[in-house]
């Protein structure tokens, strides 16, 4: 596990114990990237934008959310309806999508330490429970689903409000440049995994609190800033 941005730099309390750590769900702990890209196209023609040739999926990984928007020719009035629709797409073939190595046990490890667990992301609360199983899904103690691809900012308020814990006592961890975006404008830590959609070179670029290259670098990193 690496560090690669000091928080004093931002004004953010190092010294502040962790509370909460707030997951992203597609790409950081449900493996739905090789979905995403198989139904890409289908999408495009759905409602109208430029389809993704084979040769340009590493590109857009190195591209930001919104350089990839405008790459692609979304109008920005499409994308709830777009969102909706994937979330359909999702409930019909969830079966296609699994959960990330290492996935279940950092669930069950993290709560052992005591912090709390939270998922929000723009899929549905029913569709991350799906592919969570009854089991690994008892292990969130608090769902804020269905953001908008740039929405998450007030969900993360909302979580934090519910649960009771500062922002500098919480964790955000996602795979793309707009988790960190998020994270850092509610005045929170904000964690990146390699194991997602985003390069690694684009995430290191927005200087996230932590880089994962494994779950138990997360475990790590918690259990360190636990207190």
């Amino acid at each position: 596990m690496e560090l690669v941005a000091d928080m004093a730099e931002r004004g953010v309390a190092t010294s502040q114990p962790l509370d909460l750590v707030i997951f992203d769900f597609d790409g950081t702990l449900s493996d739905s990237g090789d979905w995403f890209v198989s139904v890409a196209n289908d999408l495009a023609e759905r409602f109208r934008f430029r389809k993704i040739a084979p040769d340009e999926v590493e590109l857009l990984r190195r591209k930001s959310s919104r350089e990839v928007i405008e790459f692609l020719g979304i109008a920005r009035w499409k994308m709830p309806w777009i969102a909706r629709y994937v979330r359909k797409l999702v409930s019909r073939e969830a079966h296609r999508i699994e959960l990330f190595p290492g996935t279940p046990n950092l669930l069950e490890r993290l709560v052992e330490t005591g912090v709390k667990l939270a998922l929000v992301t723009s899929n549905s609360e029913a569709n991350a429970r799906k592919i969570l199983g009854p089991q690994h899904a008892a292990q969130i103690h608090c769902y804020a689903c269905g953001s908008s691809l740039f929405g998450k900012a007030p969900k993360f308020r909302r979580v934090l409000r519910k649960m009771g814990v500062a922002p500098n006592a919480a964790l955000a961890i996602g795979d793309e440049t707009r988790d960190v975006d998020a994270a850092r404008e509610v005045g929170m830590r904000a964690g990146s995994v390699l194991w997602g959609y985003a390069a690694e070179d684009l995430l290191r670029g927005m200087s996230p609190d932590a880089l994962f290259r494994t779950p138990e670098d997360i475990l790590a990193y918690v259990s360190r800033h636990r207190g």
